[in-house]
């Protein structure tokens, strides 16, 4: 009798907790959503992020504070969203640079991509831009290469962060082309966009949306994107391949993770939304007007390519020779 009085009061006590829960899941979310962006305003890693919540909120009303916090090629904000609490209402948009490169860069991380979050839904990807200003002498990329045989180490260019895939994207061109060039690294795409148009460092490597809108102002010179081929956003501009280095193919994706511990059901209701607005013509447009492609996936899906590509990178970034001590 005493056991099925206890069997009774533990059912009562189990009913009653998942009733509170999906309770509380109906009413989701009943306060503002951080996203945290691991870079500065006005780069590619933050117009995702805006893009996505703008859109989530035009549709739910859903409330969302951007948090950016750049530094250490994007690794302190992932350190952040890695410490936050997983109640759903702590998210980041995390990019191959901090994610998987970044963990073979810098010692000691406090954190491993492929236990310490949990992969939401992947947004989009976009090659690597090398551009100058529109007075460089550089009229192109094969400009850039006989320039730097001449005058090994005199050429500079700036990039938004060291270790990042954006300055290993140059480094892997630099020894592709068997030439030499300085790196400059910046705190984030804007201060290095700033100095390439000023002339201060003369080459600009990017990603393609966070140069797009100078491009088009007529105030940078695009040269090559680093993808196998040409992107529909800039038809006009080779890509690197094109002049004689075969096989040449490096981008970079974005996507939406969360702390380990949080709700599932916040997982797949993200997952879902999210893939959802990939699917619509207008979102696409808007992705591809700042010259990224959108590329939706299950987040078991987007789980595999972060550790397939984490174990890929570490080979490319020792080979590089870059470290952080």
């Amino acid at each position: 009798m005493f056991r099925t009085i206890i069997s009774a009061t533990l059912l009562t006590f189990a009913l009653v907790g998942q009733a509170q829960a999906q309770a509380s899941f109906d009413n989701y979310p009943s306060k503002p959503i951080r996203m945290i962006v691991p870079f500065p305003p006005a780069g590619g890693t933050d117009i995702m992020a805006r893009l996505v919540t703008n859109k989530l909120t035009e549709q739910f009303k859903w409330n969302f504070v951007i948090e950016n916090k750049p530094g250490a090629g994007g690794t302190i904000g992932i350190t952040e969203a890695v410490k936050a609490a997983p109640s759903g209402y702590e998210m980041v948009m995390g990019q191959k640079d901090n994610l998987v490169i970044g963990p073979w860069l810098y010692k000691n991380l406090p954190w491993d991509p492929t236990r310490d979050l949990v992969p939401v839904a992947h947004v989009a990807y976009t090659p690597v831009l090398i551009a100058t200003s529109v007075d460089s002498k550089f009229k192109s990329l094969k400009d850039v290469v006989d320039a730097a045989r001449k005058a090994p180490g005199t050429i500079n260019y700036g990039s938004p962060g060291f270790g990042t895939s954006i300055h290993l994207a140059a480094e892997l061109f630099a020894k592709a082309a068997g030439i030499e060039i300085m790196h400059v690294a910046y705190k984030g795409s804007s201060p290095a966009l700033l100095d390439a148009i000023s002339g201060n460092v003369e080459l600009l490597v990017s990603s393609v949306p966070s140069a797009i809108g100078q491009i088009k102002g007529g105030k940078l010179r695009p040269l090559a994107v680093t993808s196998a081929k040409r992107i529909s956003l800039l038809p006009d501009v080779p890509a690197v391949a094109e002049f004689g280095y075969k096989d040449f193919d490096v981008t970079t994706w974005y996507g939406l993770l969360v702390p380990v511990g949080t709700p599932a059901n916040v997982v797949t209701l993200f997952n879902t939304e999210i893939n959802k607005l990939l699917a619509n013509p207008e979102m696409q447009a808007a992705i591809k007007a700042q010259g990224a492609e959108p590329l939706a996936m299950s987040s078991e899906q987007f789980g595999k390519l972060i550790k397939t590509e984490y174990v890929q990178w570490k080979d490319i970034v020792a080979a590089s020779g870059a470290k952080i001590e």
